[in-house]
């Protein structure tokens, strides 16, 4: 059996939608202190890096968050608790908006932004070229470093000795679709207001950015990619933008050591869309029974997130120079 994949929860939190809602809401993680600062971006915006700082020869792992989350999100908080256990360095990189601060520029972020990961991995690269640099993209940001992935090919090398993604979204139209679904109004409800809360400081600073009251009156996640997301960021509209920018075309094309984590009790992104998809021979494909999006919980009541860190740290120690 893969080792990746061995992931057993407690009796008390078994199904998809608990480990997803227990774990952001009541599973412990030590604390960790974190270290901000500002990056410009290419294009005279800024955003927020949160570090985790250890010895100057220490791996360095960089997070890439996922939808209407940050670095402070539950997952980063547990692994940078295993990062501290272990003395590796982490860099938290919250994408345009998200860490509490705002944009310079009439713009966000999406699933498909590779872009935004290259430049963002290349600076890193430039920080620490002599440091072993591994990378994590969680549900969204999983997506867009997979897109990186493939599209860099064999130059990716020159930035990260390996990656892993969880709970990515590969398929953005299968996810989106599903996610309308009559049973998951929950998370389309959950994910549409924090997206609309999200974008609500813009409005006033940027009142052609976007057409607000469609964008507010907006009912699902594809109302508000429709109106917002796909239009910013120069999509015709939201099945453009999700085409555009899922992943799973370019899976064959990764030549970077990556494992792709996912959950078949996923409730959000859904397992029929990750069980076939084709993936080059640098991908190790790794679907647990149980896990939810991205869970994970385990441990006694009232749980712990040892699990994801661990698993995710001991397949980068495999893979240190």
């Amino acid at each position: 059996m893969n080792p990746f994949c061995a992931f057993h929860p407690p009796w008390w939190s078994r199904g998809g939608d608990f480990q997803t809602i227990w774990a952001p809401f009541f599973a412990r993680s030590d604390p960790v202190d974190f270290r901000r600062e500002i990056w410009e971006t290419p294009d005279g915006d800024r955003v927020a890096v949160d570090w985790v700082d250890a010895s100057a020869a220490a791996p360095v792992v960089l997070l890439f968050h996922g939808l209407a989350s940050s670095s402070r999100g539950h997952y980063a908080r547990a692994l940078a608790a295993g990062l501290r256990r272990r003395g590796w360095a982490g860099c938290f990189i919250n994408f345009r908006g998200c860490g509490g601060i705002d944009n310079l520029l009439p713009r966000s972020y999406h699933a498909g932004d590779s872009a935004e990961i290259r430049w963002m991995l290349e600076r890193a690269t430039a920080l620490f070229p002599r440091r072993s640099r591994y990378a994590v993209g969680v549900s969204l940001g999983g997506n867009a470093l997979l897109k990186y992935l493939g599209e860099a090919g064999d130059e990716a090398h020159k930035n990260l000795e390996s990656a892993a993604a969880v709970c990515a979204p590969v398929d953005l139209v299968a996810t989106a679709e599903y996610l309308q679904s009559g049973h998951l109004r929950f998370y389309n409800r959950y994910f549409l207001q924090k997206m609309k809360a999200s974008v609500r400081r813009y409005e006033a600073k940027y009142p052609d950015m976007a057409d607000w009251p469609r964008v507010f009156s907006a009912k699902s996640v594809y109302d508000f990619d429709e109106y917002f997301t796909a239009p910013v960021h120069g999509f015709s509209g939201a099945r453009h933008l999700w085409e555009e920018g899922s992943a799973a075309p370019l899976l064959p094309q990764i030549q970077v050591p990556t494992l792709l984590l996912n959950s078949a009790d996923d409730p959000i992104v859904p397992v029929d869309s990750l069980r076939h998809v084709q993936i080059s021979p640098a991908v190790t494909r790794c679907i647990t029974e149980q896990g939810g999006h991205v869970g994970f919980v385990d441990g006694a009541f009232p749980g712990y997130l040892h699990w994801l860190p661990n698993t995710l740290l001991d397949y980068f120690e495999r893979r240190i120079p």
